[in-house]
């Protein structure tokens, strides 16, 4: 897998977990009440919400890392 398409698959991924963080937040009529005191979509907030959020971070951490690498030479040497 090259270099960009695996920094794009991070961010995309990274973007998706957010994006699913925050969702688990949203008021949502269910049968379970939240730890947060209020009916959410996830019963699980905020719990779920943090680790969705944690491995956002992770994997926008670990893209930055990579995109700070340098380029390795092409086999043609160039």
């Amino acid at each position: 897998m090259s270099r960009s398409a695996v920094t794009r698959t991070l961010l995309v991924l990274s973007i998706l977990l957010a994006a699913l963080g925050l969702a688990t937040l949203v008021p949502h009529e269910s049968r379970m009440v939240s730890d947060l005191g209020y009916d959410t979509f996830c019963p699980f907030a905020p719990w779920s919400s943090l680790t969705l959020l944690a491995l956002a971070a992770l994997g926008w951490v670990v893209r930055q890392h990579i995109l700070k690498q340098p380029a390795e030479p092409r086999p043609d040497g160039h």
